[in-house]
């Protein structure tokens, strides 16, 4: 910690082994109130931390990357709380768990709607691309994870590529479009992942990233 923190805030620390992740998310917490109007921008991330106690020097220590650290952290508690709301997967059927799985990751991403209009646009600009793809890929992982996907062969790397890849399409229509329009956009592809070897077989990871980037267009562009 350096002379620009509050006196107290190192014994503060101290006495809360998890203060840094606790004040990331009363960060967070005051992000998503004031995002739909600043967009995700250094002033909301610095605006944001004065609303959570935190001096400018203080807010940039514990976000170094400020939107981009914001923007995951975002997207992690959006796929904890999906997660959360998950069943136990004992009984269904894979469709059926991965219906569920993709549905409740936007059910936890529109929780959030506004804010997260506004930090799918941020996602979508060109130099933030390998943060979305990342992120998407990590939200695709967990739900395979749930729906008990033990792959550790090239089918692993593929099943979440796909995944990612739907993840992306349904949000965008989810957030631009209807909730009907994603579901359909999710039940015309989920037989995809179900006769997963046959798709595979011709489909490219072009093919993957193109979808990919053709959510994260629509996203931007609307």
């Amino acid at each position: 910690m350096t002379d620009a923190l509050a006196p107290d805030r190192p014994a503060q620390a101290a006495s809360r082994p998890d203060w840094a992740g606790e004040t990331e998310q009363q960060v967070l917490d005051q992000a998503l109130g004031l995002a739909p109007a600043r967009g995700w921008t250094w002033p909301m991330t610095r605006a944001a931390g004065r609303a959570a106690g935190l001096s400018g020097p203080e807010t940039e220590l514990l976000l170094p990357h400020g939107p981009r650290d914001l923007a995951a952290l975002l997207s992690r508690r959006h796929d904890a709380a999906a997660l959360a709301a998950l069943p136990d997967p004992a009984g269904l059927k894979i469709r059926e768990r991965i219906r569920r799985a993709v549905l409740a990751r936007l059910d936890a991403a529109c929780a959030d709607e506004a804010a997260t209009r506004r930090w799918s646009g941020y996602l979508s600009l060109p130099l933030n691309l390998p943060l979305a793809l990342s992120l998407l890929w990590d939200s695709a992982d967990g739900l395979w994870r749930w729906a008990g996907d033990i792959a550790t062969d090239e089918n692993h790397y593929s099943k979440r590529a796909i995944l990612s890849a739907i993840l992306a399409g349904a949000l965008a229509l989810r957030l631009h479009a209807s909730p009907a329009e994603a579901e359909a956009f999710l039940d015309a592809r989920i037989d995809n992942v179900m006769a997963f070897e046959k798709w595979k077989a011709g489909l490219s990871t072009h093919d993957v990233m193109g979808e990919v980037a053709r959510a994260l267009g629509k996203m931007r562009y609307r």
